[in-house]
């Protein structure tokens, strides 16, 4: 698996734990070895551009994510396709909104953005109830399932 991550903005990341983080979901999502993804942090001018050119939305977002081969999970029979995820763009400036919200530190809001960003690229969707529940049943099943490891 070829995971890719970049800063370009001011704030502290731990791209090691966000590696780490992906990798943990590769794993749980039964995603081939030969599968790439790019995470990048922005500031939140370049997000607005983002979310305006794409999405058609004014003003910055948390997450954007962008599939490039479609690729869907596999089961523990078989493995997903190789290829190209696609990207995944954070702004953890205006993901400090969410984190107040929610009362959490910014770093768990990350890992919350990475893996919501991720099953985006898979395919999973929450504009109605039930794909919602399932796409947030499986990004805490996940982020549950790390934390517990790591401890």
């Amino acid at each position: 698996m070829s995971i890719e991550v970049t800063n370009e903005c001011g704030y502290e990341i731990s791209e090691t734990g966000i590696l780490q983080l992906l990798q943990f979901a590769f794993k749980k999502l039964y995603l081939h070895p030969e599968v790439e993804l790019a995470v990048l942090f922005v500031e939140e001018e370049y997000m607005t551009t983002l979310h305006v050119q794409w999405m058609d939305e004014p003003g910055p977002t948390d997450v954007l994510s962008f599939p490039m081969d479609e690729l869907r999970p596999g089961n523990d029979e078989e493995l997903s396709e190789p290829g190209i995820l696609g990207d995944i763009v954070i702004c953890p400036s205006y993901a400090e909104i969410g984190a107040k919200e929610r009362g959490v530190p910014l770093s768990e809001e990350i890992q919350l953005l990475a893996v919501h960003g991720l099953l985006h690229l898979l395919g999973y969707d929450h504009a109605e109830t039930e794909d919602e529940t399932e796409m947030f049943s499986l990004q805490n099943e996940i982020l549950q399932a790390f934390n517990s490891a790591a401890e």
